[in-house]
């Protein structure tokens, strides 16, 4: 199959349904061959903006472009993309060739040229031995490879999958989730995916949109994304987040102080807001440590370990802090200063750079 990556546009996109409105005011552009995750909750509108670009829901207002061409009003079956789903949706009475042959019998392609592209399409997802087997014959890791097989056949313009992993074990999933991202390595085709799945949207994206809501809130590279989100909401979805509330103290070159209740904390940045302005840090789990005595470090507050668990590459420490409540601290297990326990007093230590100013944007809704 030969690589051919189209530009994707959309521009003010929104959808309503009365008066909710599923999707509001999406502009978004996806590369040519780029693989782009949309990323949300249920309910944050990832779904409704894939279906209006596959052509299943009609916009209440904006424009989606296919490399420059307004194709808003195009129908489906004039869009020329693929589509793999979640649960598979494979005829049950066709044999594995048969499935993926359908979309190229539906083109009216002829005998030969359709058994060598169902060839190739089975060779890409490495099932070239199973075109004669029906679906129940298969795993579900396999199904999904047909799925995809049937939706690269005809070499479409882009693909769009629909959550096409959450069917799968976490094992499996993880390993589709390679799969599936040296696929598109090797075919440099544009993918648009949907998922809920943080860590399925971190390795397998070039770029994440997170959505909710039905608003865009931030896109980017996912190491951007993860190491500097701009609001509560990205850094609490995106993997996970203490936020560390205070108001800022003094300037400094590099950065600035904040305090909160006794605590002092040291935030590195570009820029200092006024004094007195208040200030919620995102600081990441894995990037504190437990202090040795007589340790130093440039930020340090005391706790106490209120619960913990054992997760095989690491420990997850509960820590009871007198300002900032209870902090969520990740350590190796194989370099541990510590065998946790309940009680345990312990300091914990950052670096001013650990930690991001993000803005308060969680609602009473959300929280809920």
């Amino acid at each position: 199959m030969s690589a051919a990556g189209h530009a994707l546009a959309l521009r003010g996109l929104s959808k309503r349904y009365g008066s909710f409105t599923a999707v509001a005011d999406v502009s978004l552009d996806v590369g040519q061959g780029e693989f782009l995750t949309l990323l949300g909750p249920s309910g944050s509108g990832k779904t409704t903006i894939l279906m209006c670009i596959a052509g299943f829901v009609e916009p209440s207002e904006g424009a989606i472009l296919l490399d420059g061409r307004d194709i808003t009003a195009l129908p489906p079956e004039r869009r020329d993309f693929g589509m793999v789903f979640q649960g598979y949706a494979l005829f049950p009475h066709m044999t594995v060739a048969e499935n993926v042959a359908f979309p190229l019998r539906v083109r009216k392609l002829g005998a030969a040229e359709r058994e060598a592209k169902v060839r190739a399409a089975l060779d890409l997802v490495q099932l070239s031995a199973f075109g004669e087997r029906l679906p129940r014959q298969l795993s579900g890791g396999q199904q999904q490879r047909v799925a995809l097989a049937r939706a690269l056949v005809f070499e479409p313009a882009l693909l769009l999958l629909d959550e096409p992993l959450s069917a799968l074990d976490k094992k499996l999933r993880a390993e589709l989730q390679d799969e599936l991202k040296a696929l598109h390595r090797r075919i440099g085709r544009t993918f648009v995916n949907v998922t809920h799945d943080q860590e399925e949207a971190l390795s397998l994206s070039d770029r994440v949109a997170i959505l909710n809501h039905g608003r865009l809130i931030q896109q980017g590279a996912p190491a951007e994304l993860y190491e500097r989100p701009v609001t509560r909401f990205v850094a609490d979805f995106l993997g996970k987040s203490n936020f560390l509330a205070g108001t800022v103290q003094e300037a400094l070159e590099g950065g600035f102080a904040i305090g909160a209740g006794a605590t002092r904390i040291l935030q590195a940045a570009t820029s200092t807001p006024p004094i007195g302005t208040p200030v919620l840090l995102s600081l990441r789990p894995e990037k504190m440590a437990l202090l040795a005595e007589g340790e130093t470090a440039e930020n340090a507050v005391a706790g106490t370990i209120a619960g913990w668990s054992y997760l095989g590459a690491g420990y997850a420490l509960n820590v009871a802090t007198p300002d900032f409540g209870t902090l969520r601290v990740t350590l190796p297990t194989w370099n541990a200063p510590i065998a946790p326990r309940e009680g345990l007093e312990v300091r914990l230590g950052w670096s001013s750079a650990a930690s991001v100013p993000v803005l308060d944007d969680v609602s009473p809704d959300d929280a809920a």
